[in-house]
């Protein structure tokens, strides 16, 4: 039996880790105890999970008093580093929900003191877990298309998924990053985990031009706006299913869950490209979109014998709605086109949840794809986004070594 200590509050917490901890992993995982800078959520996430752990008010107190094996770290991206980093230092090792953090000086002191306690930090990177992203990375095991050379990434998110981005914590690159390091970081550490490869170089551009004060009917935030009759991104907060985590705790910190995504504060692109190469001589070009009508994703890999196309489709808006659509397709040198049927798993984020959760709570499973993901997987999906950030910063291409230092001893990662 493994203890628990949560920082961080939310509805992601309380949705991915906390309730299934006391509903489905009880027999190998217990929470100890949760704190939140706003102590009504930590109460609320309490009292969701039956009330069988305390409350702090202070991080270090929790740790202190409920001694916890491992840290579950699910607080707004700027902060990780500092809980994970404290959590190492008074002895325990550290779960971070993605991204491991948002910039490449709290990245490499993330490193510099996992090595230097001994500890061990876990990211959930979900995708790896799917079981459409499986098959392709077996397929791709098997040599299916041989050596892979290039790699084609289209991720669209549509205007429901998307601008939920830009009415929240996110919208502002001093919390997330922007984009390319709290959604894109999942992508890249995907496409790590397929070619087995290390990025080196990236070049990248970025917008934004949907959101942000692109019209002058908008209002500070939905739930007062004198546009919300007219305005197709009017979010309903008072409707909304985790009003009790937000609209009901802003007495508290004053954060708005329903900010206009039409404000003048935000500062991250809603539409990104950029370029990677790798150290094994593989090429990536990537695009994120924000502000789709349908959602979901386009991936080509060209490799030595053939190419493998993938797509995924699913959201709550666009011609898809409500259905989740997986298409797998290699075309080989013999000219032929092989088509595979993969089932479409239930669960959230294309059943990638519920097996990640296996594998981070019950651990010391068979895990022949390394799915499960270290601190250095993390910090090499992380490292995209910090040199996409830094070369739309300055306008030229960046070598991820400038960035990032591997500690001596660092794990070389589970790709």
């Amino acid at each position: 039996m493994k203890t628990y200590a949560i920082v961080g509050a939310g509805s992601r917490c309380t949705s991915m880790f906390a309730l299934p901890m006391v509903k489905q992993f009880s027999d190998v995982a217990k929470i100890v105890g949760v704190y939140d800078t706003n102590i009504k959520r930590a109460e609320l996430l309490q009292q969701k999970c039956g009330g069988g752990f305390p409350v702090y008010e202070s991080f270090e107190q929790m740790v202190h008093d409920a001694k916890p094996d491992i840290v579950l770290v699910t607080t707004i991206d700027k902060y990780h580093h500092e809980y994970i980093i404290k959590a190492m230092e008074m002895g325990c090792d550290a779960i971070s929900e993605k991204p491991l953090t948002i910039d490449e000086d709290k990245c490499n002191a993330i490193l510099e003191a996992e090595q230097r306690t001994g500890r061990k930090v876990t990211v959930t990177f979900n995708m790896r877990y799917r079981p459409f992203a499986a098959r392709i990375k077996e397929l791709l095991q098997q040599r299916t298309i041989g050596s892979i050379l290039s790699v084609h990434f289209e991720w669209f998110l549509d205007t429901r998924h998307g601008a939920d981005y830009f009415r929240r914590w996110h919208r502002r690159k001093e919390n997330s990053g922007g984009l390319l390091i709290h959604k894109s970081t999942h992508h890249f550490d995907f496409i790590n985990w397929l070619l087995e490869e290390e990025p080196v170089q990236v070049s990248s551009y970025g917008t934004l031009r949907f959101y942000g004060p692109t019209r002058e009917q908008r209002g500070t935030r939905c739930l007062t706006c004198s546009h919300k009759q007219t305005c197709e991104f009017y979010f309903d907060i008072e409707a909304f299913s985790n009003r009790d985590l937000y609209l009901d705790c802003e007495d508290v910190d004053a954060y708005y869950r329903d900010q206009c995504v039409f404000s003048e504060e935000i500062d991250i692109e809603d539409s990104v490209s950029l370029h990677v190469k790798y150290a094994g001589g593989a090429l990536m070009s990537y695009s994120l979109t924000a502000h789709s009508p349908l959602e979901g994703f386009r991936l080509a890999i060209n490799g030595s014998e053939g190419r493998m196309e993938a797509e995924t489709y699913h959201g709550e808006v666009g011609p898809y709605a409500g259905e989740d659509i997986n298409r797998l397709r290699v075309y080989n040198r013999m000219q032929e086109e092989i088509t595979y049927k993969i089932p479409v798993a239930t669960g959230a984020h294309g059943g990638g949840d519920e097996r990640l959760l296996n594998m981070l709570f019950r651990g010391n499973l068979n895990d022949p794809l390394h799915q499960q993901a270290s601190s250095w997987d993390g910090a090499m999906s992380n490292a995209i986004g910090f040199a996409a950030n830094k070369s739309m910063r300055e306008g030229s291409s960046i070598l991820i070594g400038d960035l990032i230092r591997k500690p001596n001893g660092t794990s070389e990662g589970t790709n």
